[in-house]
Parts: C-alpha cells; sequence; structure tokens
C-alpha cells in the first residue's frame, strides 16, 4: 500500500498525470539456463500481480489520448511488447486475461510465419554450438570458450555488441558467419504466426507496427527507412483489417537508433503515436512520438517497486 500511495503522488492524476509504459520482449515458458533473468511465465505472472497493485493498467492508445487531454487517471500505465514473438501469444496472452490487463504488440512484420531475427540467429547458434571453443577468429569477431551456460552468455552478449551496428549488409554477412560456424539445427518457430497475431488482437489486445525488418533505422537511407516504417503498418493493416495507429522504433535508443528525420517519417506515415526505449515517463508536454518506456529487472517486489517509482521521477526524457 506503501508504494500504491507514493506512485499516486508522484503520477497523479489529469493534466499533471505521468503515463508509465513498461516494455517486454519474451515470455518464456522456462526458466533459460543461458538467460536466466529473461521472463518466464512465473516472473511475468508475479511482475503483473505487483503492478496491478500499484498502476493502474490501460491500453496505450487510450492512454496516450486521455494524457493530451489531461483526462489520465492516477498511476496510470501501458504495457508493451516488441518484435513479436510466438510465446507472447502463446505465454503472455493467458497471464494478461487472467490479471485482466490489456498490452500492445509490436510486430516486426518480415518474421511472421517462420522468420528469425538476425539476433535470434545469433543466440540460438551459439547455443546449438557442441564445441567447448567457438572460433568465429576468421570473421574478425573473436573465438570464446562456450564450455559452460556462463561462457555461452558472454559469448552471445559479445557477439551481439558487434554485429548490431554494422551497415546491413555487413551485419547480415556476420550473422551467416556465425550460423555456419556454430552449425545446428535453429528453431523456426520463435516468432508468431499470422493467426497469432489475430488471435491476439481477437483477444482484445492492441497491435502495433515495429518495421518490416527490425533495421537500425539511422543506418538506413532515407528510403529503405520509409519503406520499412510503412511496410510494416500496410502488411499489418491488411491482416486485421483495420488502421494500425502505433510504431516502435526498433532497439529505440532516441539519437542512436532513430533520428529526428524518422520520428517526421512516422508522423507522415499516418501512426498518431510512437514508441521509444529512453527511460522516464510521459507528461503532456511530451512529443506524442516519442513516448518512453522503462521496466525494472529486479528480481525482488520492493526493488521492483522502488524502481519504477524512480523512473517516474525521470521527467524529461532524452529525445532525438
Amino acid at each position: 500500500m506503501v508504494l500504491k500511495a507514493i506512485a499516486g503522488l508522484l503520477s497523479p492524476g489529469g493534466d499533471r498525470a505521468h503515463l508509465s509504459i513498461l516494455i517486454f520482449h519474451r515470455v518464456l515458458s522456462q526458466r533459460d539456463p543461458i538467460f536466466p533473468g529473461e521472463q518466464d511465465v512465473r516472473r511475468f505472472d508475479q511482475v503483473l500481480s505487483w503492478v496491478g497493485r500499484w498502476f493502474q493498467v490501460l491500453q496505450l492508445d487510450q492512454a496516450v489520448s486521455r494524457l493530451g487531454a489531461g483526462t489520465l487517471p492516477a498511476r496510470a500505465a501501458a504495457i508493451t511488447f516488441d518484435d513479436g514473438y510466438a510465446d507472447n501469444a502463446t505465454n503472455a496472452l493467458p497471464i494478461l486475461q487472467r490479471h485482466g490487463m490489456v498490452a500492445t504488440f509490436f510486430i516486426a512484420t518480415s518474421f511472421l510465419d517462420g522468420g528469425r531475427m538476425w539476433n535470434d540467429t545469433v543466440i540460438e547458434s551459439v547455443r546449438a554450438f557442441r564445441g567447448a571453443v567457438l572460433d568465429l577468429s576468421d570473421a574478425g569477431l573473436g573465438t570464446y570458450g562456450v564450455a559452460s551456460y556462463d561462457q555461452r552468455c558472454i559469448a552471445i552478449e559479445a557477439l551481439l555488441g558487434q554485429i548490431k551496428y554494422l551497415e546491413p549488409a555487413a551485419r547480415g554477412a556476420a550473422v551467416a558467419f556465425v550460423q555456419r560456424a556454430a552449425g545446428g539445427v535453429l528453431p523456426n518457430d520463435l516468432m508468431m504466426t499470422a493467426k497469432q497475431v489475430l488471435q491476439l488482437r481477437q483477444a482484445g489486445m492492441q497491435i502495433g507496427a515495429h518495421t518490416c525488418s527490425h533495421p537500425i533505422l539511422a543506418s538506413q537511407s532515407d528510403r529503405d527507412a520509409l519503406d520499412e516504417i510503412k511496410g510494416s503498418k500496410a502488411i499489418l493493416e491488411s491482416l486485421l483489417q483495420e488502421p494500425v495507429a502505433l510504431f516502435a522504433y526498433p532497439n529505440g535508443k532516441p539519437g542512436k537508433d532513430y533520428l529526428a528525420k524518422h520520428v517526421l517519417m512516422v508522423r507522415d506515415a499516418g501512426f498518431v503515436a510512437a514508441v521509444s526505449t529512453a527511460q522516464g515517463v510521459s507528461s503532456a508536454a511530451t512529443d506524442p512520438f516519442q513516448l518512453p518506456r522503462f521496466s525494472p529487472w529486479d528480481a525482488g517486489r520492493l526493488g521492483y517497486g522502488i524502481r519504477m517509482l524512480s523512473n517516474i521521477r525521470i521527467r524529461q526524457p532524452q529525445v532525438a
């Protein structure tokens, strides 16, 4: 009750309201030994029970509209998922329904129906590798001991950090090299099917666009960036047979992953709001096309709650 009371003081309703937007990616069926901190069903259920005690969870488009109108309730929050993982439909949806909550799912459309994101190709390649030492030095990516789960986690994080901001062609080549070097059969069911996207929508969840192939927009030509933004919107609208009004910038760091020109592209494409991954909360003064998002990583209830409250105090998140 104390955390709820403090949240009400820091995030009042009306024209002084603030909107906390949480961001998730996956909800695994069981704990991942390589990434033990990843959300699984037990953890996600626990987090929603905490959030439900402290905040009023609203659908994102309604929350954004009410924020601008000065009618947002106290302790307002929204829940979002990025990328379009299949476990969002199989695992997250039933838990959300059990808690009586709604969420917005931002879908990278190129990976529907059997696709796989580049980072997951790296992750699953390292996971599938049968040796104790993974030598990627011929591609300038280093050599890694991977005999333990901890070592595999370190190797994956190092590889993702090296590859993420390469130019698109170079990134593709690097990922392909890792896959060839590691060998093994990789999963092709990590991402949603079109049917699962429809299932989420029919269950009352909201669907947003997240580009087609999840590029770093700042590394794209203007034409390619615009095609990615508009293309994902068009594909989802064709699938859902309704407008898609919300967008999430891939990776989402203002000034690094997307620039001011991409904000204009999103607005001009017909979206009504967009989310970043800058920390902080939104107020009536926040650019609706650069809404910050944040999720605590603390394992315990008190630490999670305190970090949520600390995030409310970040009133001017960095924007492009």
